[in-house]
């Protein structure tokens, strides 16, 4: 059987919990020995056997984003020629997998790691490519083989978004962690180096700047943690201007009443963020709109606690009470995930925060619990397997 994977991030290109995915699904489906996997991604040249790269096309430069996207979608389509079955990641590579379906006469499965709709703000981002991504990925989805969703939440989305595809066809898969790669490592040095002291306790978060990630509601509630409490945000990739320019502002802000807030803009090597990771008391997820949300895997991995709000596939991961503290919220119905009231939503985040940093031995424990979890639950072998299911299904 020949698969070949379509996505728009593939290492040394990853920003996002989609191209993890696709870079370990990858990896758990060769291990196998009896898949020809191939992988078509955007950007540069790869060096990694069945793997391509697919650089803008030079004459759209100019063009709206979504455009630039589809382009690159025609090449990676045509050069999908003989393959049995296609699976594209994100409205990115959705245009290539239903157009190579369509010339190829093969399935096209769809993972489903976030949705248009869900994500109205992408038209500050996209302007009128918005309307274009929102079509690529209901054509895609409607016209799909399979639809695979990361979490039971995504699954209802996907439903709820797209009312005309057959439910039989939306399949849950989660997303996974390779518990080998991620765990505990301490380097006090590291940490230093990057302006947080190991002994004093922390709150970290890791994430794109976007508004589904939710930080300028995190910058609002670390507000309230003790003095002592230093905040470390590796956030970069900043989806637009504006959302820099609060997210700035907002650090700005705190950094007028409190000391030890670091912020490391550029995405860091695996081992730097496990050290940070590793010397965090508590990990922070704030995200209002989240699939599942690898991050929050990564840091159970590493013996970490997590609070979370509790939205989209979070509390098929975090455990309230067990491996961390789930914050409720109240969510505007426009597809945004806008709480319906955010000073209320600011101060539960607070009060989780609060407790984590609280109790350091109550955190350990709940960190200890996450570990237990993730390596239990959440292997990217039993992923991969499930996945060739869906695969095969297809196929008859």
């Amino acid at each position: 059987m020949r698969v070949d994977i379509l996505s728009k991030e593939y290492p040394p290109t990853i920003y996002g919990g989609a191209g993890v995915h696709v870079a370990e699904l990858t990896r758990a489906l060769r291990e196998r020995g009896d898949i020809d996997v191939r992988v078509r991604a955007f950007g540069p040249p790869r060096d990694e056997e069945g793997t391509t790269g697919y650089a803008d096309l030079p004459a759209l430069e100019d063009a709206n984003p979504a455009l630039v996207t589809m382009g690159v979608d025609l090449a990676i389509a045509a050069d999908c020629a003989g393959t049995d079955l296609v699976h594209s990641h994100t409205w990115y590579a959705n245009f290539a997998g239903h157009t190579a379906s369509l010339l190829e006469g093969v399935p096209h499965v769809v993972s489903a790691h976030s949705l248009e709709p869900m994500r109205p703000w992408k038209a500050e981002q996209l302007g009128g490519g918005y309307r274009l991504s929102s079509w690529i990925e209901r054509t895609a989805y409607e016209g799909a083989a399979a639809v695979i969703a990361v979490s039971d939440g995504m699954r209802k989305d996907v439903l709820r978004s797209y009312p005309s595809i057959d439910p039989a066809k939306v399949k849950v898969v989660h997303n996974g962690i390779d518990s080998d790669l991620w765990k505990r490592a301490e380097d006090p040095d590291t940490v230093r180096r990057h302006g947080v002291d190991p002994d004093r306790p922390s709150v970290i978060f890791v994430g794109r700047i976007t508004r589904q990630k939710g930080l300028p509601y995190l910058l609002r509630a670390v507000a309230e943690l003790p003095p002592e409490v230093q905040i470390v945000l590796l956030a970069g990739a900043p989806d637009t201007p504006e959302i820099k320019a609060e997210v700035e502002r907002l650090i700005d802000d705190l950094r007028q009443t409190r000391d030890g807030v670091v912020w490391v803009p550029e995405m860091l090597p695996r081992a730097e963020v496990i050290a940070l990771l590793s010397a965090a008391t508590v990990f922070v997820c704030p995200s209002v709109y989240e699939p599942l949300g690898i991050v929050n895997l990564e840091a159970m991995a590493c013996d970490l606690p997590v609070v979370a709000t509790a939205t989209g596939g979070i509390p098929e991961v975090v455990v309230d009470g067990e491996t961390g503290w789930l914050v409720p919220i109240e969510q505007v119905q426009d597809g945004s995930g806008t709480p319906v009231d955010p000073d209320r939503f600011v101060a539960d985040l607070a009060n989780a925060l609060n407790a984590a940093v609280s109790d350091p031995d109550r955190a350990a424990r709940f960190g200890q619990a996450g570990r237990a979890r993730a390596v239990e639950s959440f292997s990217w072998s039993r992923i991969g397997d499930e996945t060739l299911t869906v695969y095969r299904d297809v196929l008859g």
